[in-house]
């Protein structure tokens, strides 16, 4: 049986695309170096050293749709792409997980 299909990617500038992809990156670096998350100083260590250069694209991204004159975010357009790449789950660890009060 075949996975559901994904539904499609909303129309996306490059620059908008370039911004999506680099900012997952840099979620996804952060949410393995989150200290309430699982895992070992290792890991976050090399995130961390990952994470200068994912922000730097991120940075130019941003930097080349300002330039281009895309001076403001279509937020719901990026926002229904990032629900499309599993943003809400990948921006998830980011976050202080909820208290256990056990």
């Amino acid at each position: 049986m075949l996975p559901p299909e994904l539904p499609p990617l909303p129309a996306l500038t490059r620059a908008e695309g370039e911004l999506i992809d680099s900012y997952l990156d840099v979620v996804d670096l952060l949410g393995r170096i989150n200290p309430a998350q699982h895992g070992d100083t290792y890991r976050g260590l090399r995130a961390a050293q990952a994470l200068v250069g994912k922000a730097t694209a991120l940075r130019d991204a941003l930097a080349l749709m300002h330039q281009r004159g895309e001076n403001e975010l279509h937020a719901p357009t990026l926002a229904r792409a990032l629900r499309v790449l599993d943003g809400e789950r990948r921006t998830a660890r980011v976050t202080v997980p909820p208290r256990s009060d056990s």
